[in-house]
């Protein structure tokens, strides 16, 4: 058993070596293969990855036009060799540590895909904008009310796949959409088992890099919408 680890970058320079060494150092019971997506980043970052992380990890990837979170995830996936896959962002917020607790319910068969939520944990949060909380509450209830699912946290990093689910699955969101995208099509897989494992978070701030901003909350909104409409009228057809 391996478990790929798909590490979308866009200009974390501060923070992308320090990420690929606590990867690397997480304790796991598979082997671990590493991709690293850079989005065509703008500051140092492409030169930190070949200088110092080439031989660290199984596959570098770059974008040569910056296309976004989902697009970056897009190429990671179709590069992922693992039985499981999973997302890793290069920021520090999401720790690897917990790779083990996502990861168990598949290797125990009960689950196919696992979500790591921020607000179903006794783990440690770092106190920020209560605003985003806000956010992130209605986007996952709204996506929940359309999916018929029970999630905590539709829009946490932390996703765990078997490797075939998510390479039948046609990502076409480029930015942040990805997330309400691919709760709403997994939603749609007959027979698929979904699991949440409670996870820690330590947010950044907007000084310390941060990139989401209100309009990717709109621009989920829509993707709440779209996809789930989408996938609603296909099972109709299929009927």
């Amino acid at each position: 058993m391996k478990l790929s680890i798909v590490i979308p970058v866009y200009n974390e320079e501060t923070t992308v070596e320090k990420i690929v060494d606590l990867v690397l150092k997480a304790p796991l019971s598979i082997d671990k293969e590493l991709i690293i997506v850079d989005d065509c980043s703008s500051d140092n970052t492409r030169t930190i990855i070949e200088s110092r992380l080439s031989s660290k990890v199984a596959k570098i990837i770059f974008h040569e036009k910056n296309q976004g979170k989902g697009a970056a995830l897009r190429t990671g996936f179709a590069a992922a060799t693992g039985d499981i896959v999973i997302v890793q962002d290069a920021d520090l917020e999401y720790n690897p540590n917990e790779f083990q607790q996502l990861i168990t319910p598949i290797l125990e068969d009960k689950a196919d895909v696992v979500y790591g939520s921020r607000f179903a944990s006794g783990q440690p949060h770092r106190v920020l904008y209560f605003w985003h909380s806000v956010g992130n509450r209605l986007l996952t209830m709204l996506s929940n009310m359309f999916s018929d699912l029970n999630l905590t946290d539709m829009e946490t990093c932390y996703k765990a796949f078997r490797r075939e689910i998510i390479a039948s699955i046609e990502i076409e969101e480029n930015r942040f959409g990805f997330e309400p995208e691919i709760t709403a099509k997994i939603a749609r897989i007959k027979g698929i088992r979904i699991y949440e494992a409670g996870i820690s978070y330590s947010g950044r701030t907007y000084e310390e890099g941060k990139k989401i901003g209100w309009r990717d909350g709109v621009a989920a909104l829509w993707c709440i919408l779209k996809y789930n409409l989408r996938q609603t009228r296909r099972a109709r057809r299929r009927d």
